[in-house]
Order: structure tokens, then C-alpha cells, then sequence
């Protein structure tokens, strides 16, 4: 029976490499191959800092195929080092296929992921452990790019050392700010990066350097990208519920539950409901970030899809329709209120990518999660000067500001409870895949669901992780099947 559970995480490294193949088709489709090779060129010799977006000075065909690329080295790492596949794989991947269409490409990833293996190394644990931290810390690529083209001090070499250093100091100060957060912000990784990119550019200035943000901004290809990305997202809904070997009402049934739940990381929701309804989940979500890109007048090119990507990737891992709707809305409502619109570049970002404060939603109430939403879109116009261009998760950085203070806000004024910080070991998120069992959880409100106890719950499962049963009854930890 487990091993025919185990299958739901099989599939991921074939459809994986069948994605990336797909984007690097579409790319070909996209503009002409003749063009592409100087596109690969121009991308791999930018400085990639906040915003440059791929299509507007490669194309879409240079853009999708470093893409792909990108996807298929990321699954590659993570399944040769031996580091398990579950539903924080699939955030992985949708990370590294967004923002390779905006400041991540083929070749200035691999320092970075250098450094985090000597860490390992150092620490001499095995690098399966950090595979993952290592990608995710690949968010400050445009500081090796930087480094090694744009600084008045620019060296290949030095872009190199560069890179090394801030993959051997990003797992533990990732695992720190983990625990603060209180699992509000799913973009950890981000708000890490934000705080050493605070120290980083002082120092660069220091010396002489001044990088700053950028705006390479393409338009005119709402069109085309949204049947793509409508196309991509029906198909996901379809695959799940017709070809995961589930009927459709059990893939609806699971949805369902799925919808009941918070997002508070971590919520692996691959693991908790299996292939079926996360795929729906991912279809639905999608077709969500692309329509809000569209209902407020915006641009489908490089840094929207990564955005619209980083969605769906994390459809797997937190964030479904309930608690990513409100966030948006704060965001859209936010705009208005600066003075601004939704269409300006850098709130069309925050509207995708606040969605990292999904959880605040989920666990506090939509109300709340417009409110995150809300000062959000202020504060993230305003932290991308401190680290200059160089962090691609900024918006991981403004949420976990958010996260820091709201969180015990709410909980002891809104909710009249003692906030405590989280205990868990961040890596333990990325080495456990066992399935848990969810056929027992409530999917509607009932007279008493506000109550959430052990009555409500599976039964603890047999291993030990962050994940265990019994963690999630007490009131401070994450609580994935904790209804609205």
C-alpha cells in the first residue's frame, strides 16, 4: 500500500523534464531560432538585477529555453543528491522556472550552489539535506552576475568567490529566520536573502560600487502568453482529475479539504492529499494570478509568468484560492490608495507574489489576509532600495517583515493568545515525504469545529518530523488541516 502511495512522488522528475522540454518548444514556437543563441548570450552576460526581464532583452525564445534549462538542471540536482521528492519539490521547480525569466539563468546559479555544498561539506552532512536550500538561495544570482560583469571591481573570478561565500551562509541563516516567522511568509528563503543583501550592499558601497534597480519591462504579449498559461492550466485540472487513477468525485473530495486549510507552513499539501488535487489546485491557481494580471491592466512577460509560476509552484506547498484571493485584493486596494494603480510594474509583482502572506489569510481570516495585502503593497515598493536589485525574492522580504510583526499582533491582541516562536528544524521540511492521511478531516464548519482537537484529527502517524500529528495540535505550531 505505501509503495502505491510512494508513486504520487515518482512522476515528478519525468513530468518535470517534460515541462522544461515543453517551455523550451514553446520558446522555439515563440520567436525565431535564429535569434536565440544571441539571446542566451545577452542573458548570461546582463548583471540581472530587479527588474530584467528575459523577454524584453532576449526574447521569448532565448527566455523559455534558459528556462527550461534552468528546471531541468534544478530536478536534476535534487534527484542525483538523493533529497527526497515531495510537495516543496514542485515549489522548487516552479521557483526556478519563474525567475529564469527574470535573474536566474544557466550559469549564475552554479556558485551559489557551490557554496551551499561546501557548507555541507563543512558541516560534513549529506548535501542532500541543503539541495534544496540551495536552489532557493540561487534568489541572489544577480549578485554574482553583478559581481563578475557590473561592479567597477567586476571579475568572472570574483562573481565566483561571491557566490560561493553567499551559499555557505544562507542554510543557517535561512534556518534562523524560519523560526521567527511563525510560518506567515512561505518565501523564508527571501526574507534570508533580503537581510544579507542589507549588509551586503553597504559594503559594496563602501568600496566604491552603487548597483541599483533596473526596468526592463516587455508588453504586447497578453495575447499569446495568456492562452499558453490558460491552455497549461486546464490541462493540470484535467490531469487531476481524470489521469491520477483516483475518480474525480474522490480528486474533488480532496480539493475540497484542501480549500479547508490554512497554508501555515509547512503544509505539504502532496503529501496530505496526493497527485489529484494538488494538480487541480496548481490548474486553478494559475488561471487565479493570470486573470488578476489582466483584470488590473497589466503585463504578461517574464517577471508576471515567474510570478504566475512561483503560484503554481507553491499550490503544492500552502496556497490555494481562499487564502490568496484576500492578499491580492489588499494589494489591488493598496495600489489605489498610493496613488498608484495595480498596473504599475512593481505592485503587478506584489500582487503575485504577496501571496507568500497566503497563510495570514488562511489562519487569521480574509480579512486579515487583505490587510497583509495592504501594507504589503507599501512596503515592498520600499525594500527593494536597501538591498538594491540584488535580492529576486523581495517580495519573500517585505512579507516576512510583515509576518514578524502581525503575526504576534494579531495573536495577542486579535486572538487574546500568547505568541510563541516556532522550534522546528528547517531542514526537516525538506527530507520527510511519508504521506499523511486526511480522510478523517472535517470539510465543512460545524458547530464546533472552532474547537480544534484531537477529535477532529487523524490518529499521530509512525515517523518523526515537523510534521507529526501530534505537533500540529498545540496552538503554537503550524496547523495544516486547521479550517478557516
Amino acid at each position: 500500500m505505501l509503495h502505491n502511495v510512494h508513486k504520487r512522488y515518482e512522476k515528478i522528475f519525468p513530468a518535470t523534464l517534460a515541462l522544461s522540454v515543453g517551455l523550451m518548444v514553446l520558446g522555439v514556437i515563440l520567436d525565431d531560432p535564429a535569434r536565440i543563441p544571441m539571446g542566451l548570450y545577452r542573458i548570461i552576460t546582463m548583471q540581472d538585477l530587479l527588474i530584467t526581464d528575459y523577454i524584453y532583452i532576449a526574447g521569448p525564445g532565448a527566455a523559455f529555453i534558459n528556462a527550461g534549462i534552468v528546471t531541468i538542471i534544478s530536478v536534476c540536482l535534487i534527484k542525483y543528491s538523493g533529497d527526497p521528492f515531495n510537495g516543496f519539490t514542485i515549489v522548487e521547480m516552479g521557483l526556478m522556472a519563474g525567475f529564469s525569466l527574470f535573474g536566474k539563468n544557466f550559469l549564475n546559479i552554479w556558485p551559489i550552489i557551490l557554496g551551499t555544498w561546501l557548507y555541507a561539506r563543512f558541516q560534513r552532512e549529506p548535501f542532500a539535506k541543503y539541495a534544496s536550500v540551495a536552489l532557493l538561495a540561487t534568489s541572489l544570482a544577480p549578485l554574482v552576475s553583478y559581481m563578475a560583469l557590473g561592479s567597477i571591481h567586476a571579475s568572472i573570478p570574483l562573481g565566483v568567490i561571491v557566490g560561493i561565500l553567499v551559499g555557505f551562509l544562507l542554510p543557517s541563516l535561512s534556518g534562523y529566520t524560519y523560526k521567527i516567522q511563525n510560518g506567515m511568509n512561505l518565501y523564508n528563503m527571501g526574507f534570508a536573502c533580503g537581510i544579507l543583501a542589507m549588509m551586503i550592499v553597504p559594503i559594496l558601497t563602501a568600496f566604491g560600487d552603487k548597483p541599483d534597480s533596473v526596468l526592463y519591462w516587455a508588453e504586447g504579449y497578453n495575447g499569446r502568453f495568456a492562452a499558453v498559461i490558460g491552455i497549461l492550466c486546464l490541462v493540470f485540472i484535467y490531469i487531476g482529475f481524470f489521469a491520477t487513477g483516483i475518480p474525480p468525485w474522490a480528486v474533488w473530495a480532496g480539493y475540497r479539504r484542501l480549500l479547508s486549510t490554512t497554508g501555515r507552513a509547512p503544509s505539504d499539501y502532496l503529501r496530505m492529499f496526493g497527485a489529484g488535487p494538488v494538480l487541480v489546485n496548481i490548474g486553478v491557481n494559475g488561471l487565479v494570478g493570470t486573470a488578476y494580471i489582466l483584470l488590473v491592466g497589466g503585463d504578461l512577460n517574464g517577471p508576471t509568468i515567474g510570478g504566475i509560476f512561483t503560484i503554481m509552484g507553491f499550490s503544492a506547498f500552502g496556497k490555494h484560492l481562499f487564502n490568496i484571493v484576500p492578499v491580492m485584493l489588499g494589494v489591488a486596494i493598496g495600489a489605489y490608495g498610493m496613488h498608484y494603480s495595480p498596473d504599475y510594474p512593481s505592485l503587478q509583482l506584489a500582487g503575485l507574489f504577496g501571496t507568500t502572506l497566503a497563510p495570514i489569510a488562511g489562519h487569521f481570516g480574509p480579512l486579515y489576509g487583505i490587510l497583509a495585502g495592504f501594507i504589503h503593497s507599501a512596503l515592498v515598493l520600499q525594500t527593494g532600495g536597501p538591498v538594491a536589485g540584488l535580492n529576486l525574492y523581495n517580495n519573500g522580504f517585505s512579507g516576512g517583515l510583515i509576518a514578524i510583526v502581525l503575526y504576534p499582533t494579531i495573536t495577542a491582541i486579535g486572538k487574546h493568545r500568547r505568541p510563541k516562536l516556532r522550534d522546528e528544524d528547517y531542514f526537516d521540511l525538506f527530507e520527510e515525504s511519508e504521506p499523511i492521511d486526511t480522510s478523517t478531516w472535517r470539510t465543512h464548519h460545524g458547530s464546533d469545529d472552532h474547537e480544534h482537537t484531537k477529535d477532529h484529527m487523524p490518529p499521530p502517524q509512525p515517523h518523526h518530523s515537523v510534521y507529526d500529528q501530534d505537533s500540529l495540535m498545540e496552538d503554537d505550531q503550524p496547523a495544516d488541516c486547521e479550517v478557516h
